[in-house]
């Protein structure tokens, strides 16, 4: 089977061949597209829009079975005080979506807040750490969780989620 995951991301790549590895027998390409939402995508719409666009647009890009995009955003959550980072998947074959999300992270406030000042995630995590590109290595994920989990771990999981309906008859 040939997924296309829609990110020019190797973590994002890697994430999905570690989710269907015991499923589907998987050719997994990265194709970078296009989001369609912001660079920073705020709340779990938007967030869940840029899964969905880059799914829809991964499968549109070739000969692929299915499309994998996997979006990164940051939301408040009723109920929980600061801002949360959030995962969404989506998988489609261009008739079906399936969804799933990975771990939520509190952001700590001085990071929390710099983003809802606008600044991307990123950037920021890049400035705290004193490191480059974070978001291709352990993510923000991995930094918040002390290395327990990282952005691979973390993406994996929403991806298992949201294979759901192309891997069982349960759907």
């Amino acid at each position: 089977m040939r997924l296309a995951v829609g990110s020019g991301n190797p973590v994002k790549r890697r994430a999905v061949e570690r989710a269907v590895e015991t499923t589907v027998d998987a050719e997994v390409e990265a194709v970078p597209v296009d989001s369609g939402v912001s660079e920073q995508p705020r709340g779990r719409e938007e967030t869940v829009a840029g899964a969905k666009n880059r799914a829809a647009n991964a499968l549109a890009a070739g000969e692929y079975e299915l499309g994998v995009g996997l979006e990164g955003g940051v939301a408040e959550i009723e109920g929980a005080d600061g801002l949360f980072l959030i995962m969404w998947v989506a998988v489609t074959d261009g008739e079906r979506v399936g969804l799933g999300s990975g771990p939520s992270f509190r952001l700590p406030d001085a990071i929390g807040d710099r983003v809802a000042a606008g600044e991307e995630l990123g950037p920021v995590m890049d400035d705290v750490l004193g490191e480059d590109d974070v978001a291709r290595k352990q993510g923000a994920a991995g930094a918040l969780s002390a290395g327990v989990v990282d952005r691979d771990d973390a993406l994996a999981a929403g991806v298992a989620a949201a294979m759901g309906p192309f891997v069982t008859e349960r759907y």
